[in-house]
């Protein structure tokens, strides 16, 4: 479905932008802001928003991107499968004034981008969008992911622990800063030397800790401060595994500790194998025990649910090998 550029007095009066924290997150909330700069831009996650954690910033005025869907905001852009507001709830929500879009685009910046394409001037953004939207639709080739080129870089050092660092990317990026001149800032600069020291430390991890059950790669990375995502494991496991689950986050975390968060699980397709994506609803994995689970059908998370991690484990295992009628696209 093609998008439809909005006209500046269809775009609704927001003043607060409330974004995911990751790289898809931080060029909608760029986008957004670029339109208004004038907004606030605050950072979270899909578990603080759907745990009710952010309720207190989110009103008509707010306009949510690449988040879960919550009724009391006024514009909600997202592409996310899980997220996709049912045509009961779209229809509440604009007799109630809200307006929403949600498209199956390959990014939430995307949707974003297109729809103030013809009201904001983003030609700076144009050589950097492919690769938001590949980093979030499973699109990067392992050749790419390998040499770990700038923008994949950046995208690591992207967390809603450091708010006063994305406000720092979302100044370079509303003022028209060039990839080159992006990379180039000293405070950036520094933040992406430390994420590829860290990458040497995550890979070491993940050839150490993780398991190879059924084709699926089950890698722990709970109880450390390490992070990673779903290319770093199936990159690793190569034609071994059709699909990642990652497990982070501390057994003590606590959503309302950023730097402590409670124990997670991640899932992830392998997107390096050829048709390695859209072979399996892993959503369906995320969402069965964790109710505020969900993301894309090769991309998703939810949180560890009780009696704990070794009982959900398997549990998912159970549907992982019953994948062929319970997981099928």
């Amino acid at each position: 479905m093609a998008i439809r550029p909005l006209e500046a007095d269809e775009v609704p009066a927001y003043s607060r932008i409330l974004a995911d924290s990751d790289m898809d997150g931080l060029f909608g909330a760029a986008v957004l802001k670029a339109f208004r700069p004038d907004a606030e831009v605050v950072f979270s996650h899909a578990a603080e928003l759907r745990s009710g954690l952010v309720d207190d910033l989110i009103d008509r005025t707010t306009v949510l991107v690449d988040l879960p869907f919550h009724t009391a905001c006024g514009w909600y852009v997202d592409h996310h499968l899980t997220n996709r507001p049912s045509e009961d709830e779209a229809q509440r929500f604009a007799a109630s004034g809200g307006l929403q879009h949600w498209e199956a685009t390959p990014s939430a910046a995307r949707l974003a981008y297109e729809l103030l394409v013809n009201i904001t001037d983003m030609r700076h953004l144009d050589p950097m969008m492919p690769v938001v939207d590949a980093l979030d639709s499973g699109g990067i080739t392992k050749e790419a992911f390998l040499a770990d080129g700038p923008l994949l870089q950046l995208s690591r050092t992207c967390t809603s622990r450091d708010p006063d660092y994305m406000a720092h990317l979302v100044d370079l990026l509303t003022s028209g800063a060039s990839m080159e001149a992006l990379v180039a800032d000293e405070v950036v600069a520094a933040r992406m030397q430390a994420v590829v020291e860290e990458r040497t430390r995550a890979l070491e991890h993940v050839a150490q800790h993780t398991t190879i059950v059924d084709r699926l790669a089950i890698c722990r990375f709970d109880e450390t401060p390490l992070r990673s995502n779903g290319y770093l494991v199936t990159a690793w496991a190569g034609e071994r595994a059709d699909a990642c689950c990652i497990i982070h986050g501390y057994a003590d975390g606590d959503l309302s500790q950023r730097t402590r968060p409670p124990l997670g699980a991640s899932f992830y397709a392998n997107s390096f194998l050829p048709n390695g994506q859209g072979r399996w609803d892993l959503s369906r994995m995320a969402t069965s025990l964790d109710p505020t689970g969900g993301g894309h059908a090769n991309a998703c998370g939810c949180r560890i649910q009780p009696p704990g991690l070794e009982a959900n484990m398997e549990h998912w295992l159970n549907m992982w090998t019953q994948r062929a009628k319970l997981l099928a696209l």
